[in-house]
């Protein structure tokens, strides 16, 4: 993780350089390219530290539909992985600990209808009185 997050603020730094200021930076961990099945889950669990050390910079998690979860639930149809990536996507919401958005900002996602109820349903569970 903590080598993921340099990059990520190295990169930030290069954009603002570059003339783009911070407060139009999204960033994303990469969640599926060049790491193995621990590594993005190892992302993943730590979502909300990750945002942390960068700044609580708005984060962008696109697990959806990646070769880890086919690994994790032995699923080789990219398109059958619907199931795991509302998993994931709820991971990465519960990892923000009770303040969703410290963890996560965006969800980039194959089938929005699946997690838009999932994430509804999560919400109303965290705000339950």
């Amino acid at each position: 993780r903590a080598g993921v997050g340099r990059e990520l603020m190295r990169r930030s730094a290069a954009a603002e350089e570059a003339g783009v200021p911070r407060w139009l930076q999204v960033v994303d961990p990469g969640i599926g390219f060049a790491k193995d099945v621990d590594g993005n889950l190892s992302l993943l669990k730590g979502a909300d530290a990750l945002r942390r050390n960068c700044n609580n910079l708005p984060f962008l998690f696109g697990p959806s539909r990646k070769g880890f979860i086919g690994k994790v639930a032995g699923e080789p149809d990219p398109e059958e992985r619907d199931y795991g990536t509302v998993a994931a996507c709820l991971a990465c919401l519960q990892n923000g600990g009770e303040h969703t958005e410290e963890a996560c900002s965006l969800l980039r996602v194959h089938n929005v209808k699946a997690v838009k109820q999932a994430v509804l349903v999560h919400e109303a569970i965290q705000n339950a009185k």
